[in-house]
């Protein structure tokens, strides 16, 4: 009974987070965007810095018709590319329309019964525009999915030479379809839910009540629930009162979650009475969250102790206060919450009141957490010296509640990892799910990195995690693979990216040999011309005989890749998918159809894909199969798909898709090959402009000489 019911409180919670990490992946590309209507407002309206009678124009039909329709636009292209986005765009303009046509009904009955009561229409208070935000954010996924679907229903029972012509009518057809549900049933719906919100947050204010928000707010932003509760309801209601002259074109929603005073009062009192890694780590952090407004690296801090929660309740609930009594407001959305993005949106003559609001929320926050963990401090001491590291419990827990990691949250996990590292590091293994691809590459980019730091005698190895053994000093694993790892690899200290291509967890790495094997490596001699490094699958190499050629020939090198591993005939230079799932069919048929798979391992790369993803970062993908899936092989080989206009790869830019079908060790020492293409900003310019299948094989063999 109570795993269940813990089961499902943990999917409801999961459930809302992703809905709120969606809406903020509509919301937070387009923040530049509401900067710059910011800036037009700070300056140009009647109670601006300088009021401009003709550039105030641009503010109404900004907020009212373009910030809704960006939103629109980025959900739908999250959701199904250029297509989804254009779409949602359509659909949702069709719900602003709908809007205006209720409020001028509702203005002209209303101002009817007024005029019949005897009334002065001078003084005939209109109802205002309704600012399509919740609408679009309902609109974009709602228009995109529902495109994606029908496209799904006649995709292969299109005569070839009709694709265009029916794509373009039939996103034409269900935009016009999904504006008429955006303009009769959609508006409707958003303008009686913002009549609502609006009705609650007015009597909170005029109860004097809004402080309470924070009991809600600061736990909500520990458990990575806030997203939905920010820009679901306080972003647009906010825009809602920063567009409005009766309110000063101004909101203090706006404040509510992105005061970063509780954070950092929560930093320094880490910093002055924690104890271990956790107090090692909090000035940095709070540099982090404070300038560079990335809140999630305090989170792990209170989950620590969960009762420091009540700190930064009261510290937010101290900032609210003090913003109410003293009139402070941003115009428009800070973000991230960094002090300096506040103090840029801080709305004319409330500067001290903001600023204050920050001082007094980090000052409550400070006290009360410093005397929480004065109160703790010895059980803290001895938990620490029996070995016990709840600091990074609470990263991983942090992290979990995400749903994902990130490089600031792996940031505090170095900094706890390497107070355990004992002598020198001699062994580093990359693990991976199958050992074929991500680890493989990976290995090579960091094997770089460490010989041209001096330590040429350091192995990097990669693995399949079912292949791992406790002998290894440090073990590299992607963050959704960490607990696996872990398990394998006790003894070793742990690093986690989100990304094997350009992790900035790799100058960690370096760092920590360079600590680590102080003094203790000898001298390393100068270097030789020799033949390129290959990623190691079980065990390195053995060294090649002394008369053996060092380099060969770019395009030699590029015709035995492509002779063996990589055919001339597995590169397509435009491929034709316009998602992850397709492009993943894409590159595997071309493993099929050179022989080197059976067609069943395709479906094993998108398993592959939903246990972890295999985005490399720099706009590269290698969709492999699972490690049970190597029975599928019949020899190795690599497809190369390029997309020119590039696809979203779980919330990724991605240019270049490869797929990989690893046998043996055949297919690795390319593997190393591209990644150091890919590495390399003008080689990647090459393969973008490279006009034939020769080029982009030539690319990948002359990186290594």
């Amino acid at each position: 009974m109570t795993t269940e019911g813990t089961a499902q409180k943990g999917s409801a919670r999961v459930m809302v987070q992703k809905f709120g990490t969606f809406l903020s992946g509509m919301i937070m590309p387009n923040i530049p965007a509401l900067i710059a209507w910011g800036i037009f407002t700070m300056f140009f309206i009647d109670a601006g810095f300088t009021p401009n009678a003709d550039l105030s124009t641009i503010v109404g039909p900004f907020i009212h018709y373009l910030l809704p329709i960006l939103i629109a636009y980025t959900g739908g292209h999250m959701v199904y590319g250029v297509r989804g986005a254009v779409v949602a765009a359509i659909a949702t303009f069709g719900a602003i329309a709908g809007s205006d046509v209720l409020i001028a009904h509702a203005n002209a009955t209303s101002l009817e019964a007024w005029l019949a009561a005897g009334n002065d229409a001078a003084k005939f208070k209109a109802l205002g525009q309704v600012h399509m935000f919740i609408g679009a954010m309902i609109m974009a996924p709602l228009a995109a999915y529902s495109m994606k679907w029908l496209d799904g229903l006649w995709e292969t029972r299109i005569r070839p030479g009709l694709e265009m012509l029916v794509n373009m009518f039939s996103a034409g057809i269900w935009g016009f379809v999904m504006a008429l549900v955006g303009f009769y049933p959609l508006a409707w719906l958003v303008n009686g839910i913002m009549t609502v919100l609006s009705n609650g947050v007015n009597w909170l204010v005029a109860n004097n009540l809004l402080p309470l928000t924070s009991i809600i707010i600061e736990p909500a932003k520990v458990f990575f629930l806030n997203n939905a509760i920010n820009h679901g309801v306080l972003t647009p209601l906010g825009l809602a009162q920063a567009a409005s002259a009766e309110s000063g074109n101004r909101s203090i929603l706006f404040l509510l979650e992105a005061n970063p005073g509780p954070g950092v009062g929560l930093l320094l009192a880490f910093t002055f009475f924690g104890v271990g890694a956790a107090r090692a780590s909090a000035p940095g952090a709070a540099f982090i969250q404070f300038i560079g407004g990335i809140h999630e690296v305090y989170f792990p801090y209170a989950l620590m102790k969960p009762t420091l929660i009540l700190a930064l309740i009261a510290g937010g609930m101290t900032g609210v206060t003090t913003n109410m009594l003293l009139g402070g407001a941003l115009r428009a959305p800070a973000a991230p919450g960094s002090i300096l993005a506040v103090a840029a949106q801080i709305a004319p003559g409330a500067y001290f009141a903001v600023f204050l609001s920050v001082v007094l929320s980090a000052t409550v926050t400070f006290l009360i957490a410093a005397v929480i963990l004065r109160a703790s401090r010895a059980r803290d001491l001895a938990a620490e010296a029996a070995g016990s590291d709840r600091f990074e419990a609470a990263i991983s827990q942090t992290e979990a509640n995400k749903g994902k990691g990130s490089d600031a949250l792996a940031g505090l996990r170095g900094a706890s990892a390497t107070a355990t590292l004992a002598g020198p590091i001699k062994n580093i293994v990359f693990a991976c799910d199958a050992g074929m691809g991500s680890s493989a590459m990976g290995a090579s980019v960091l094997r770089k990195k460490i010989q041209a730091a001096g330590f040429p005698e350091v192995k990097v190895v990669n693995k399949a995690i079912a292949s791992l053994t406790d002998t290894f000093d440090v073990v590299v694993v992607h963050q959704d693979l960490a607990d696996r790892a872990a398990q394998k690899t006790p003894s070793a200290v742990q690093v986690s990216v989100d990304n094997f291509m350009a992790s900035p967890r790799y100058d960690d790495v370096v760092e920590m040999v360079k600590q680590a094997n102080a003094g203790a490596a000898e001298p390393a001699p100068e270097p030789v011309v020799a033949a390129p490094a290959r990623a190691v699958v079980d065990e390195p190499p053995a060294p090649a005989p002394a008369t053996a050629p060092v380099a060969a020939e770019p395009v030699a090198a590029a015709a035995s890749a492509s002779d063996g591993v990589l055919k001339l005939s597995s590169i397509v230079l435009s491929g034709t998918a316009t998602d992850q799932v397709s492009a993943i069919d894409e590159a595997g048929k071309l493993l099929v159809a050179a022989g080197a798979v059976d067609s069943g391992y395709v479906d094993s790369m998108h398993d592959r894909e939903k246990s972890v993803s295999t985005y490399m970062g720099n706009f590269l993908a290698i969709p492999h199969g699972t490690n049970e899936a190597k029975g599928l092989i019949k020899e190795s080989a690599i497809s190369v798909v390029r997309y020119p206009d590039g696809i979203d790869w779980n919330g990724n830019p991605v240019k270049f898709v490869i797929g990989i079908a690893g046998a043996n060790d055949e297919h690795l020492e390319l593997l190393s090959k591209i990644a150091e293409v890919f590495l390399d900003a003008d080689a990647v310019a090459a393969l973008e402009k490279a006009d034939t299948a020769q080029q982009v094989a030539d690319t990948f063999g002359r990186v290594n000489n």
